[in-house]
């Protein structure tokens, strides 16, 4: 999580962008978190989509590193369209089945990622992996927007808690749609990122959305 925090800032950088707004979904979501409570001079904003600041136990973490070093296995000798298909069947993703042309889009997708360097990830980026950033939420300086769609009642809940420990996190639920808000509902999506960016620049004095 570290390295892949100083690789944002090393392309922040190298673009002459000193303190955007930054977007996230799940994985990308607690990466997001991280670089903000680790690097706060570097971020303006955080609109967070179904992520979370990690498990808060050694054991909960210790259990998630077991799981994904067994899930990293078999993307790495394994059949990686039925990984794909058990991956997509977790009851986080339940919401996806109602719409095959959106589930196979998104499938199809995945395919076109190499299943040794998912396998890397899981193994450094998974929750298990990453150190806890619960007891880091009440000293968030950014303004943050946790989303997460209603029917992914783990999500809901870790977003609510997140506002309950920091005053910079508000949330937002947005109804009929699971893990993937982006991917079940993109015009409801799309339209509350730039709400928030037009907040934001507001805020910050900006004339224009950040970037």
């Amino acid at each position: 999580m570290e390295e892949a925090a100083w690789a944002v800032v090393g392309t922040l950088d190298e673009l002459e962008v000193e303190r955007p707004a930054i977007v996230g979904y799940s994985m990308g979501g607690r990466l997001a978190l991280y670089l903000a409570l680790r690097y706060p001079e570097r971020c303006a904003g955080l609109f967070l989509e179904s992520a979370s600041p990690g498990l808060e136990s050694e054991e909960e973490r210790m259990a998630q590193r077991a799981a994904d070093e067994e899930k990293a296995k078999w993307l790495e000798v394994g059949d990686f369209d039925a990984f794909l298909r058990d991956w997509y069947r977790q009851p986080l993703f339940e919401s996806l089945a109602k719409d095959e042309g959106l589930l196979r889009q998104i499938i199809e997708a995945r395919r076109r990622n190499d299943p040794v360097e998912l396998a890397r990830s899981l193994r450094g980026m998974g929750t298990g992996s990453q150190p806890s950033l619960w007891g880091e939420l009440g000293g968030l300086a950014a303004p943050a927007l946790a989303v997460a769609g209603g029917l992914d009642g783990k999500y809901t809940k870790i977003s609510s808690c997140m506002a309950s420990i920091s005053p910079r996190v508000d949330t937002v639920v947005i109804p009929g749609v699971g893990h993937n808000v982006h991917d079940e509902a993109p015009a409801e999506y799309a339209a509350l990122l730039g709400r928030f960016l037009d907040r934001l620049s507001l805020a910050l004095g900006e004339a224009e959305p950040v970037p």
